[in-house]
């Protein structure tokens, strides 16, 4: 459904923002697109929703062509992007009939069709207040359910959650999770690593416009080729002492504010019998001991460089 083929983008004064981009996304998926600010992912949508042309490379929307059938990509996207599109001094249903006529559909179309996402929204009891009374969680979906007005075959979502209280967070992702199963592609942009690993069926990873990794979740995590033994001790005064008998393993962290102790695991099972035998031995009571897989943020951490400052 979405297919980039070597694209590449450099803005006047030779500023690259993108260089050699090549990824895929399956119908009916969700793909998190990831990296620092400046990393180039909202130059990847706006060149997939034409809003700006690439300088070298290929890149399809809905089997259409960016560059050579912008009015067919139009028509077949929607996008959401960091900052709500809709005018706040009309009412929830006003803007969505407004979106519905702008997009063309009849007048008697447009007001059904937002009864209909009002519904799907769970927006009944706010959709005739202004948005100007809207939490932020609020006006974020009934930006999404604009977006939507003419179903899209794809969605590009651009931080879609950004500053939004973890409740109105969470209440999209239910949102997102639900245009899945109605065959509609997503293709997010997010700061949020949880948000990505909770969401995504794919991950693609870029830094200072180059893709450095994509996959699953899953299979980034793998990739990594790290697993960490982390303790618990049951008083937090035993840190110390786990640290001690433990000073040995190359990479040993220690979280006071989480109360754990972690080491590489370059062993697996024999590294946490070892640790286990180790603390067992000076007569630390533990409330936890496990393996446990970097998280996506730990991967991302890993894969990318700190951007660049002046």
């Amino acid at each position: 459904m979405i297919e980039l083929d070597g694209v590449a983008k450099t803005f006047d004064g030779g500023v690259s923002a993108l260089q050699d981009v090549s990824f895929s996304v399956p119908t009916g998926s969700i793909c998190a697109l990831l990296g620092h600010n400046g990393a180039g992912k909202t130059t990847t949508i706006g060149i997939l929703s034409t809003l700006l042309m690439p300088t070298a490379g290929r890149a399809v929307v809905a089997g259409h062509d960016v560059v050579r059938e912008p009015d067919r990509v139009r028509a077949s996207i929607g996008v959401t992007g960091q900052d709500a599109s809709v005018d706040i001094m009309l009412t929830g249903r006003e803007n969505l009939v407004l979106f519905g006529r702008l997009r063309g559909l009849r007048r008697k179309q447009a007001r059904i069709r937002a009864d209909e996402l009002i519904e799907q929204f769970d927006m009944t009891h706010a959709a005739d207040r202004t948005v100007l009374t809207y939490s932020g969680g609020m006006r974020r979906r009934i930006d999404i359910a604009a977006s939507l007005v003419v179903p899209p075959a794809v969605l590009f979502l651009d931080e879609p959650t950004t500053g939004l209280d973890p409740r109105s967070r969470r209440d999209v992702w239910a949102l997102v999770s639900s245009l899945s199963a109605q065959d509609v592609t997503v293709l997010l942009t997010t700061q949020y690593l949880e948000e990505a690993d909770v969401l995504s069926d794919s991950v693609v990873i870029l830094n200072a416009g180059r893709v450095v990794a994509d996959g699953t979740a899953e299979e980034l995590k793998s990739r990594t080729g790290f697993v960490y033994c982390q303790v618990s001790p049951v008083d937090p005064a035993d840190l110390s002492g786990i640290a001690a008998a433990l000073a040995d393993f190359r990479g040993l962290e220690v979280d006071r504010d989480m109360n754990t102790v972690s080491v590489p695991a370059d062993r697996g099972v024999a590294t946490l019998g070892e640790v286990f035998r180790r603390l067992d031995d000076r007569n630390i009571d533990l409330t936890d001991i496990a393996l446990r897989r970097p998280s996506l943020d730990e991967v991302f951490l890993h894969l990318t460089e700190p951007p660049v400052t002046a």
